[in-house]
């Protein structure tokens, strides 16, 4: 099927959604899960294919990305499960008003239509997208990268045996075969078959959609996100934070790429960030962190001297940029200059520098004495998430069933005309 025939066959199927009740949703989801599980064989198999043809291409952070096993698949089959059992966000009142004339206006949340995705090489996306467009009462048309086509061709026919047992349309749930450009290009400019496009990669995968999109699109967020260490900083749990934030998985959008600290405690902390990042987990067995070091820093600490663009770059690797600030509003306003507004941290013990970063950060995620690492669907409670929304109309942080719905004004009344 070309491009534009999967649009139109996931413009046909949408409207099935929207007389669905919640039980038929939620068991279609377990039926999808199932199937995912009972397809294991076959999804791994194909992910061998796309693991083999990979290597030597991409790096080996992004292969972690790539890479499916059993583990990862029941994992997707407990995101699509988790779905499920939130509530089903097609249909709730969110504002009630009875006017002086009787009339009573009610904003409900509805379904998109047809929302289509364009992402990279993550397998689980496929998954997670499925899972949460259906339940949110839409279709969903699947666009990802050749690295990861065989892994996603086998989730997606799983999943579409799964709605099949339950008596759902499977043209619900589809897969754009072309990964060329030409395919990507079709979505962005497929006025009137698509009602929401949400690219989720790299910087220059959502470049290339908010620049040429002519459909409506959610700028979803390459990560460029800070841990400042204040002064005030309890230095034991920034080392912890700091490790977490960076090394516990470098390839996701939430990964810290920037350590700013305070002058005042930047020889005390640096070496110990060292020790922590470089020295310990190599003497560990575990890949150390290259530091890419402003002067200030580069004066304290060996390592890497950082160039013009470290502090503007999402690595998404072992990598980190370390510079040194003369304050929190030092902070702040680095943070202003570089962010892509995704998520940004404070470790202090002085609450008012809390208070300044939280109010003067201006991104989607503001921690306070907390890893960057918690901005993702599941851990705020929302199942597993679409993307993390880094624009601030519609949608904002990470994109839940709510986000994937749009709404409408229902009035009721007793024959009042204007």
């Amino acid at each position: 099927m070309t491009t534009l025939d999967i649009l139109k066959s996931a413009r046909s199927a949408a409207p099935t959604l929207r007389g669905v009740d919640t039980a038929t949703k939620n068991a279609a989801l377990n039926a999808m899960a199932d199937a995912l599980i009972a397809g294991q064989d076959g999804i791994l198999a194909a992910n061998a294919i796309d693991m083999e043809a990979a290597k030597g291409r991409i790096s080996d952070v992004m292969l972690d990305r790539l890479m499916l096993n059993a583990d990862r698949v029941a994992g997707m089959a407990r995101g699509i499960r988790e779905v499920a059992a939130l509530p089903d966000p097609v249909g709730a009142v969110i504002s009630h008003v009875e006017r002086p004339n009787g009339l009573i206006i009610e904003r409900t949340r509805v379904p998109m239509g047809v929302i289509a995705i364009i992402y990279e090489s993550r397998p689980n996306v496929t998954s997670d997208a499925a899972a949460l467009t259906l339940k949110a009462g839409s279709a969903c048309v699947l666009r990802g990268g050749k690295e990861a086509f065989h892994s996603a061709l086998a989730i997606v026919e799983a999943l579409r045996e799964g709605l099949e047992k339950v008596g759902l349309d499977p043209d619900l749930v589809q897969l754009v075969r072309d990964t060329t450009r030409q395919s990507a290009s079709d979505l962005m400019t497929a006025v009137g078959y698509v009602d929401l496009l949400i690219p989720r990669g790299g910087a220059g995968l959502i470049r290339a959609v908010t620049e040429n999109a002519k459909v409506p699109c959610i700028q979803t967020g390459t990560g460029i996100c800070h841990v400042y260490v204040d002064a005030a900083a309890d230095l034991d749990m920034a080392l912890d934070i700091i490790e977490n934030a960076k090394t516990s998985r470098p390839s996701v959008c939430n990964a810290e790429e920037v350590c700013l600290v305070h002058r005042d405690v930047a020889a005390e902390f640096l070496p110990r960030l060292r020790e922590r990042l470089v020295d310990g987990r190599a003497a560990n067995g575990l890949i150390p962190v290259e530091l890419r070091l402003d002067g200030e820093a580069a004066a304290i600490i060996p390592g890497t001297p950082a160039g013009d663009k470290d502090f503007d770059t999402e690595f998404l690797d072992y990598i980190l940029a370390v510079g040194v600030v003369g304050s929190a509003g030092e902070a702040i306003a680095h943070i202003a200059k570089h962010s892509t507004g995704h998520s940004e941290a404070v470790v202090s013990r002085d609450q008012a520098v809390l208070d300044a970063f939280a109010t003067g950060v201006d991104s989607a995620a503001v921690y306070l004495n907390c890893s960057t690492r918690f901005t993702d669907g599941g851990e705020f409670g929302l199942g597993c998430e679409m993307g993390i929304s880094t624009q601030k109309l519609h949608a904002r942080g990470p994109m839940g069933l709510e986000e994937l719905t749009t709404y409408k004004y229902i009035v009721k009344g007793n024959g009042q005309v204007r």
